[in-house]
């Protein structure tokens, strides 16, 4: 059983985990790495991705670290950053593993699941501007 009351916080709360992520992993590019977004833009081309995947993941990670945190469109937004946490999963999944030990997949899955479960939760309390959203409904008989 669900409790109503407080259910609505926990999607807060991932809203706020979420973006809070999202603006670790751009300060981690513009501040800490080593050459910089320089060089984790050069990484996408030295593994052979095409030249609009860094743009994407870019894109994705302001999406996420300005729309999560205040509720604008947090659906679409983590809709919108959902196959990069898939295909970060995939990239080190192949290169690494699953397990941390080596800086694996097992990250950007439960990174990805939690966006999923964010697309479920909805937008929480306290959200800017709502995700439009349609919800089958049962057709009075």
């Amino acid at each position: 059983m669900m409790d109503q009351r407080t259910a609505p916080y926990a999607a807060l709360l991932l809203r706020l985990i979420l973006g809070s992520l999202f603006i670790a992993h751009l300060y981690w590019k513009f501040a800490i790495l080593d050459g910089g977004l320089d060089k984790w833009w050069g990484n996408f081309a030295a593994n052979g991705y095409p030249s609009f995947v860094p743009w994407y993941c870019i894109s994705a990670e302001f999406i996420g670290a300005l729309l999560i945190i205040p509720g604008i469109y947090t659906r679409w937004a983590c809709l919108y950053a959902l196959p990069l946490m898939l295909g970060a999963a995939q990239y080190w999944a192949v290169r690494k593993g699953f397990y941390f030990t080596g800086g694996g997949a097992e990250f950007p899955l439960v990174w990805s699941a939690l966006l999923v479960a964010q697309i479920l939760l909805g937008d929480g309390p306290f959200a800017v501007i709502a995700s439009p959203w349609r919800a089958a409904r049962p057709q009075p008989a």
